[in-house]
């Protein structure tokens, strides 16, 4: 019997631009003139005080909500490009998703698969082999078989971002990736995607309220305030105890380390 193809790798990562984008809900400016490049293979975590814009953000991004301004992708602009290159292109995971009813975790993952497929068509021996190899590396192999409606939080927010994967993206948008995740579900996580961007230069964009965690795994900072940036640059000079007194109106001690920022908050007296 033929072994089956491997799974093909993603080229490699590209430059992400966002220029003046402008995103109005309702009669909220919830984005105001954001702007910010993300160089192929880097990270850039999206942090801010709730209501900021961070979702919305990456929501834009994901040509989930309407936008003014540009996103370009290697320089083409992403709101001209047909919907199936957009999502061989950028994935995307939401903090709260709408799963199908009845959907089994192998079946939804394989729903990322649909970019590369014809229309109507099924999943190949190809296809087959991205979605096991995805659902391995998450550690997901033993609910395979498991609906999602019986998972534990932590258990579908790794289906969704396996869903992501198998897309197998230049640039991977996620959301609170964390979110309902424990300590080592979370770390792992952010290993893998940290892996992924070194072996194949995927470029990430993320949001991230653990600030600690954003300090050690990103290149890069964009903080967020009220919809506009307030800042952006390396951990250290983003998450300063200025900023956070003024943003978040945090009481913490901020230090610096071989393996990144790390934030500690700090009881008032």
């Amino acid at each position: 019997m033929t072994a089956p193809p491997a799974p093909a790798r993603p080229a490699a990562g590209v430059r992400l631009e966002v220029r003046d984008a402008r995103v109005r809900l309702g009669r909220a400016q919830v984005l105001d003139g954001v702007g910010v490049a993300v160089e192929p293979g880097s990270w850039l975590c999206v942090v801010g005080p709730n209501g900021a814009g961070k979702s919305t953000l990456l929501r834009a991004l994901a040509g989930l909500v309407g936008y003014q301004g540009e996103v370009l992708i290697d320089g083409r602009q992403v709101a001209g490009l047909p919907a199936r290159q957009r999502a061989r292109l950028v994935g995307y995971a939401p903090q709260t998703p709408v799963v199908p009813q009845g959907a089994s975790v192998f079946g939804y993952v394989m729903l990322g698969r649909t970019p590369y497929q014809a229309l109507l068509g099924r999943p190949g021996r190809g296809d087959r082999s991205v979605v096991v190899e995805v659902i391995e590396r998450l550690d997901l192999a033993g609910l395979a078989g498991r609906q999602l409606s019986t998972l534990s939080g932590g258990e579908r927010q790794r289906a969704v971002l396996a869903r992501a994967l198998a897309q197998q993206p230049r640039v991977l948008l996620l959301d609170e990736p964390t979110a309902a995740l424990d300590l080592g579900h979370a770390q792992q996580v952010l290993e893998l995607v940290d892996r992924l961007r070194a072996e194949s230069g995927l470029t990430v964009v993320s949001t991230l309220h653990d600030l600690a965690l954003a300090g050690q795994y990103a290149d890069r900072l964009l903080l967020l305030s009220g919809g506009v940036v307030a800042g952006c640059g390396p951990a250290e000079q983003v998450l300063t105890e200025q900023t956070l007194a003024q943003h978040y109106g945090a009481r913490a001690e901020v230090t610096s380390g071989p393996d990144g920022v790390r934030v500690h908050p700090v009881r008032p007296q």
